[in-house]
């Protein structure tokens, strides 16, 4: 049995980074300290849990059973610790190292991380992000147990029960993108043209866009492809007569790669709102508030 009293909590920090960076030079890079140092907290680890924990593969330190039955608990008693430990005292974002995960879509990653990470540049240059997509059912758990910080998108079902948010972009639209060499592209598009055309489809897990193809099956448009990522739409819609509805932001930053056009929906789908997500736990927590103050800062100012 492991004397639980006499862990040195540094060593959970060096497995974890360890499992991260798959490579024990990195891991001593992240913690600031040499390799030799590092291997030497590793050797310390093995003799803690008799276990060999990290082995040579051809991709790097690779995990033995025993150490990916560790990972999941010891990342979550890190998180843990962070939490306690920052309650309370400042955060300095121009000397942090801190990593902030996000769920968001491929369209809240084309629409958000690329003017937050030029602000981080300049003013957190050490933090890192790291952007996932998750299921819609998996979203709120992830964020109570500190697995992920935020959430960013159109998530209507995520608010109350212990889930706190700020908004975004208040009244989003959606826009129909197509070619620029496209037959409707030679007149306004009207609903009689939009209804006509072949539709691409964005069916994203994650995501709450899924009001468009609602409302393309009911007006019986004809749906000639759904795909999971939009990042399929500009590479379709440039080979065929397709064109795609998507959420107005991403269609100009979309039309910006090619010889893309964006038009006005002609039929009627609401507005809507997209906001920044985090649990209730984590609301005091100084990091948290300063993330979410940048993002506030920029999208919703």
């Amino acid at each position: 049995m492991i004397n639980t009293n006499r862990i040195d909590l540094n060593l959970l920090g060096v497995f974890h980074a360890i499992h991260e960076t798959k490579s024990v030079t990195l891991a001593a890079e992240r913690f600031g300290i040499t390799q030799p140092a590092m291997s030497n907290a590793l050797a310390r680890l093995r003799k803690l849990f008799g276990d060999p924990l990290f082995v040579h593969g051809s991709s790097g330190m690779q995990a033995t059973p025993y150490a990916l039955e560790l990972a999941g608990p010891i990342k979550e008693a890190l998180l843990g610790f962070q939490s306690v430990l920052g309650h309370g005292k400042s955060f300095d974002a121009s000397s942090t190292g801190r990593t902030f995960r996000f769920h968001m879509t491929d369209m809240g990653q084309i629409n958000f991380l690329p003017p937050l990470l030029e602000r981080l540049r300049m003013i957190a240059p050490n933090v890192k992000i790291e952007a996932q997509t998750l299921s819609l059912d998996a979203i709120r758990s992830e964020l109570e147990a500190g697995r992920i910080d935020f959430a960013v998108g159109h998530l209507t079902k995520l608010k109350g029960r212990g889930i706190c948010s700020k908004p975004l972009l208040v009244r989003e639209r959606y826009d129909v993108l197509m070619r620029a060499g496209h037959p409707a592209a030679r007149e306004p598009l009207t609903q009689k043209l939009f209804l006509k055309a072949s539709h691409a489809v964005v069916t994203s897990v994650g995501g709450g866009h899924q009001v468009v193809e609602e409302a393309l099956v009911r007006k019986r448009a004809n749906i000639m492809a759904r795909v999971p990522s939009v990042m399929a739409i500009p590479m379709i819609l440039s080979r065929t007569d397709m064109m795609s509805t998507i959420p107005g932001a991403v269609a100009i930053k979309l039309a910006k790669t090619g010889p893309f056009i964006v038009a006005a929906l002609p039929i009627n789908i609401p507005e809507f709102e997209v906001c920044v997500f985090w649990h209730q736990r984590f609301d005091a927590s100084p990091a948290i508030f300063w993330m979410r103050s940048q993002l506030v800062e920029l999208f919703a100012g």
